[in-house]
């Protein structure tokens, strides 16, 4: 099995249940990932965590345990000019906000009204029940169980 903090190598498929894809490795690299890590839904880790290298398997991960339950608290207007670039923003798309720790999130404008945008800042798949299939290509051990231990960085040679 793949173990909490080994890398994990996953081609994988998503799908809403209405069948439309929303992200997918096909055509593109394995995604690479340490197990347990966070980088990945809860669930999705769950299941390659239960994996062997060359195992496949579908999950539908509920959308409380995927991007969470749709939140109409998260839905705000304010002003336009407080939007930078609000000139390129286009309703009904998904654009980006920076937060000063230079962390992106996805916010979508739902109406402009007399300049006042009205803005939804649930994660697009929030609310949505999401399909996996995955397959494990394979499992790489911690990166101390290669090299050594992990030696902290002290800036000095």
């Amino acid at each position: 099995m793949v173990r909490y903090g080994e890398t994990a190598i996953v081609h994988y498929h998503g799908t809403l249940q209405d069948g439309t894809v929303f992200d997918s490795t096909k055509g593109k690299d394995p995604l690479e990932f340490v197990v347990g890590s966070g980088l990945v839904i809860h669930g999705f880790d769950e299941a390659v965590a239960r994996m062997e290298p060359g195992d496949e398997t579908t999950i539908t991960i509920k959308a409380k345990d995927a991007f969470g339950i749709y939140d109409e608290t998260k839905i705000d207007e304010g002003p336009m000019y407080a939007i930078p670039n609000a000139k390129d923003i286009v309703v009904g798309e998904t654009f980006y906000f920076k937060t000063q720790e230079d962390i992106l999130f996805p916010a979508k404008v739902l109406e402009i009204n007399e300049g006042i945008a009205k803005i939804d800042y649930n994660h697009p798949l929030a609310g949505k029940d999401l399909t996996f299939w995955i397959n494990v290509l394979e499992k790489k051990a911690p990166r101390e169980a290669q090299d050594g231990p992990i030696k902290p960085q002290t800036g000095r040679n």
